[in-house]
């Protein structure tokens, strides 16, 4: 019987002599497990029991979601081709799923790290200098989404309230508490903008050319040329500053987002706060930042407590 499927895979599927051997090892291996729980099953004969409980023992060795998944999808195209074959009625693996892959725990910035560039970019002159910091600013105490950045305007803004109102996914808008810090530096940056702004507008039409910033709304984060930020732009400013104090293979936008997360919920947020800042639909996204919070005190008690070690 495996012998007429892998002459199948082999012939009439042009697989190559790798991938049929990875099929026989896959199905010899599931075999020799039916042999051991079920005497007398056949491979014909296996269940969709039989199928969990072999992909549950392959889990519990230690084998990898995507590695068990390969092995499972070796046998549905082994039954499948015994289905067309006419020798099984129905497929055990018809009400068999593989095991989820783990999602990566999220990357962020440690608070040191973040308190040195915001320090560093804090020196900066001009307005390009303070439109820099004030942007990794407002990431980092608000998490806001890059998107959301980029859409901000001036109006969005409200320093009476300490507030900002984003637009993120599916339009919808949600209100976010600012610091005085954050709200100083704002004020700072909109002033030096605007006193740039008009320099730039007399140079243009000095020259003829039309006005800049002619949009009816007023993008809070311009360019050097007075048009909104756009997304590739606000990347390589986020990347080249984090690069500086972090080795994190990701050096992106939502690498501060994710830093925010983890700073509320290290200093005791309630997790449904969290979940609203950031605009997630449901806590279970939100949920995510506590593994990776959880991932730290046992990282830091590995390192410094004397009998972690012991019995590990």
């Amino acid at each position: 019987m495996i012998a007429g499927f892998l002459d199948y895979l082999s012939l009439e599927r042009a697989y190559s002599p790798h991938t049929v051997m990875s099929y026989e090892n896959d199905l010899r291996a599931f075999g020799a497990y039916l042999e051991q729980t079920e005497r007398g099953i056949e491979l014909k004969d296996a269940d969709a029991d039989l199928v969990r409980g072999w992909a549950m023992e392959l889990m519990s060795s230690g084998m990898k979601a995507t590695s068990v998944n390969r092995k499972l999808s070796s046998l549905r195209t082994f039954y499948k081709y015994l289905l067309k074959k006419g020798k099984i009625s129905v497929s055990p693996m018809q009400h068999v799923s593989g095991p989820k892959k783990s999602r990566p725990l999220p990357q962020f910035v440690r608070e040191g790290e973040m308190e040195r560039m915001l320090c560093a970019t804090a020196q900066r002159e001009g307005w390009q200098g303070v439109r820099e910091h004030v942007i990794l600013q407002l990431f980092y105490e608000t998490g806001v989404r890059l998107s959301e950045l980029v859409g901000l305007n001036d109006e969005d803004v409200d320093f009476g309230r300490k507030t900002i109102k984003v637009t993120g996914k599916r339009n919808k808008q949600r209100i976010i508490p600012i610091g005085q810090g954050l709200a100083d530096s704002l004020r700072r940056y909109m002033e030096m903008r605007d006193g740039e702004l008009s320099a730039l507008k007399r140079s243009t039409l000095a020259e003829g050319e039309s006005s800049l910033r002619s949009s009816n709304l007023n993008p809070l984060f311009i360019t050097d040329r007075a048009q909104r930020v756009y997304p590739e732009w606000v990347y390589r400013l986020v990347r080249k500053n984090l690069s500086q104090v972090v080795t994190l293979k990701k050096r992106s936008p939502h690498v501060l987002r994710h830093t925010f997360a983890t700073a509320m919920l290290n200093n005791e947020a309630e997790l449904e706060a969290v979940k609203e800042l950031m605009g997630h639909e449901s806590v279970s996204t939100t949920q995510i930042y506590t593994h990776t919070t959880f991932e730290e005190l046992k990282k830091a008690y590995k390192q410094a407590h004397p009998r972690a070690s012991i019995n590990q």
